[in-house]
């Protein structure tokens, strides 16, 4: 599993980095998340944890998108994928259980439940093609998606350590999946959750680096 290994890690190796953009393929990705994002400052405000779950239900669909057609286009030229489709479907499994984190921390309502539910048709769908025709382009799109995610969650520790949000006990199934102590709380939860996202930060734009290369080769 692509996930931070242990809390210090999460404390110590953290580092908070920006992909400046190189080309107009660039500046595109960037320009398109910093578009989403202004509807999820509109929308949550300084609701953290409600708009981590959403968050967390965008972040689960590139890594699955992404390896199965990393998976079709192995088979198709019959060659090694070089690591690529497990690299993205555990990706996909880090994210799905960050879902499962927030959910049991945040309680989402019916409302946004059918967000979810919306938010994940409609992204789904413009990310498989986008991965189609222009993977490059896809995992840069992902890369700044979790800028911003390290972003939002850098914020929601600031509010756990001004008293703003309750340090509420780590749900099970993070101190399960993330090995943590028993008493374990909320505070812990983020930022290992924080590192996770720093590591598909550095994937997703190590990948479109690899796939910018191998164009000007």
């Amino acid at each position: 599993m692509k996930r931070v290994s242990d809390l210090k890690t999460a404390q110590d190796g953290f580092q908070q980095t920006h992909h400046k953009p190189q080309d107009f393929r660039d500046r595109f990705a960037l320009g398109l998340v910093k578009f989403l994002r202004v509807f999820a400052d509109r929308f949550f405000a300084g609701r953290y944890g409600h708009r981590a779950v959403v968050l967390e239900t965008v972040a689960a669909v590139p890594g699955m998108v992404g390896g199965l057609l990393q998976h079709l286009k192995a088979i198709r030229h019959i060659r090694d994928d070089q690591g690529w489709i497990r690299e993205l479907l555990d990706e996909a499994e880090n994210e799905r259980m960050h879902l499962m984190t927030f959910i049991e921390i945040a309680k989402p309502t019916r409302f946004e439940r059918f967000i979810i539910m919306m938010t994940q048709a409609v992204f789904y769908n413009f990310y498989f093609f986008l991965y189609l025709f222009a993977p490059r382009v896809a995992h840069r799109v992902v890369g700044y998606l979790e800028e911003e995610a390290v972003i939002s969650y850098t914020q929601y520790l600031e509010q756990i350590d001004a008293g703003q949000v309750e340090n509420v006990p780590a749900p099970v199934v993070a101190r399960a999946y993330w090995n943590l102590p028993d008493d374990a709380r909320l505070r812990e939860v983020v930022l290992v959750i924080r590192a996770d996202e720093a590591i598909h930060r550095d994937t997703n734009h190590e990948f479109a680096d690899q796939i910018a290369h191998k164009s000007d080769d």
